[in-house]
């Protein structure tokens, strides 16, 4: 199943009983999306479970639903949280080279799937502008695949966690690189160079629709590419990750929690899944950082397509720098 969250025009929402311009839920099937009953958010859906949806869908195709050509499709989901990790090693090559001057791929790495957290609240969905800051010059990209996570758990075992899949949805986890390099010299972050905004779209494939895609070691063999302007600059296979999307929802859990909801990005992949990682390789900004106006396409086999248009946010309050004291005085202050 291919599950969107869209809106229609004024008189499809008369038709439907609806009220005019309300984001609504629904299954697509070929050129048509037909909807769930009012009120029922993607959310909902996800925390139903598999079984529920597909009850929904049945009854939902009874109807005609909407040409695709007359919906505005918006983000599939408002995620609960959103971990990011970076399970391609050659992005790890190329980003390490561009962002810090270190070649090669850290040890530890190795040790287990590395992420972290972006912001659920900056979630922009097809055909939106993404509004870079504008202190951001070395603007970039990133092309990733995204697992929705159904039910709660704990500390999951990997088998445990195949049963918390809900579907897949693309991902491009955009990128201010100046900013980030600047930040993460504290040995903390990223921060403020990706949670600006975090594409997803076009909508959630159930996992059900990718299992003949699966290969027998786990992995889902998926063609994936990025253009800008219409020109190519990379493609990869989604099964050269390093570990599984279950791998990845374990770790998540190791200790922790995951919620109906949380979305887990697998990282960009390889082969110029972001222009970070080419700028590492080649030494150089070639292709150049993306410039406002230019139209972004991910395409990944199985997920669709999802296009987005590079803005520029309005100038954000300067901020005043830290406030400085000398040591002693500072620990004399302390003292009883």
């Amino acid at each position: 199943m291919r599950l969107a969250t869209f809106t229609t025009t004024a008189d499809a929402d008369a038709r439907a009983g609806a009220g005019a311009g309300q984001p609504r839920t629904g299954v697509v099937s070929g050129e048509r999306v037909h909807p769930f009953p009012p009120g029922l958010i993607m959310r909902d859906l996800v925390e139903r479970g598999l079984d529920e949806v597909r009850r929904l869908a049945d009854e939902a195709l009874a109807a005609d639903g909407h040409p695709l050509a007359d919906v505005r499709l918006l983000a599939p989901l408002a995620p609960a949280s959103v971990r990011d990790f970076v399970a391609f090693e050659e992005h790890v090559q190329g980003i390490r080279q561009a962002v810090t001057g270190t070649a090669g791929v850290p040890d530890a790495w190795y040790d287990g799937p590395t992420f972290y957290f972006t912001n659920p609240h900056a979630i922009l969905g097809p055909d939106e502008t993404v509004p870079f800051p504008a202190a951001c010059a070395a603007r970039d990209l990133e092309l990733e695949v995204a697992v929705v996570v159904t039910g709660a758990g704990r500390s999951l075992s990997v088998e445990q966690a195949r049963e918390h899949v809900f579907g897949y949805t693309i991902m491009n986890d955009w990128s201010a690189r100046d900013l980030q390099a600047r930040e993460m010299q504290v040995s903390l972050g990223p921060a403020k160079g990706k949670d600006f905004a975090t594409t997803l779209g076009p909508w959630i494939v159930t996992a059900d629709e990718l299992e003949p895609f699966r290969d027998e070691d786990g992995f889902l063999r998926l063609w994936c590419a990025v253009s800008v302007n219409g020109a190519e600059i990379g493609r990869d296979l989604l099964s050269n990750m390093g570990w599984t999307f279950e791998v990845m929802i374990a770790y998540a859990s190791r200790d922790s929690r995951v919620e109906a909801g949380d979305v887990l990005g697998s990282g960009t992949v390889g082969n110029g899944g972001c222009l970070g990682e080419l700028w590492g390789r080649r030494g150089t900004q070639d292709p150049p950082p993306l410039a406002p106006g230019d139209v972004v396409t991910l395409t990944v086999e199985g997920l669709g397509s999802l296009t987005n248009v590079v803005g520029v946010a309005e100038p954000a309050p300067e901020l005043p720098a830290a406030r400085l004291r000398d040591p002693a005085l500072a620990r004399k202050a302390a003292s009883p």
